[in-house]
């Protein structure tokens, strides 16, 4: 087998852990945190940890729309997913973007699919919002993605062609 064939089987795996990290932290916050029924700090003035339940999307958009945020979630898991095999042109970036991806958007799906909404935790007091670990996923692997497609990706490539030669042709009448 080529080593190069392996890298998305590698990066699969590298998915399940992350989910299963997402997982367990989930369970660890809704049987110690959410009886608590207050936030716990770990750097005051900074970061603290409070049980929400978040029945949308990011920000608290779409409230209550399970049927049309999970179905386009599984779409994405599944176009990522032929991506990882197809796509010819991937970089340390883009494979780290599709194991990020992959398992933040899973492990929000599972929630919603559990539990009816996705469980939230992680609150940075300088941000109004509260998130998860599947959360972080989502952000860091869409900046790698990013770098990845402007910095990287195979469309530079073309730009860097020069462009076809055609000849000459002069349009000036000659005297």
């Amino acid at each position: 087998m080529e080593k190069k064939r392996s890298y998305p089987f590698l990066v699969l795996l590298a998915a399940a852990l992350l989910l299963a990290a997402d997982q367990v932290l989930k369970v660890l916050v809704l049987r110690q945190l959410k009886p608590l029924g207050s936030p716990v700090t770990a750097i005051p003035g900074l970061l603290e940890f409070t049980y929400v339940e978040n029945r949308g999307v990011a920000f608290g958009l779409l409230q209550n729309q399970i049927w049309f945020v999970g179905p386009i979630t599984l779409a994405l898991v599944v176009v990522i997913s032929v991506l990882l095999f197809r796509y010819q042109g991937h970089s340390f970036f883009s494979y780290a973007a599709s194991a990020l991806l992959l398992s933040g958007g899973v492990g929000n799906l599972v929630d919603r699919l559990l539990y009816g909404y996705v469980v939230d935790y992680i609150h940075v007091l300088f941000f109004p919002y509260v998130f998860n670990f599947a959360d972080c996923c989502i952000t860091v692997g869409a900046v790698c993605f990013v770098v990845h497609y402007l910095f990287l990706g195979e469309h530079r490539e073309r730009k860097k062609r020069p462009p076809l030669q055609h000849a000459e042709t002069d349009t000036r009448e000659e005297p």
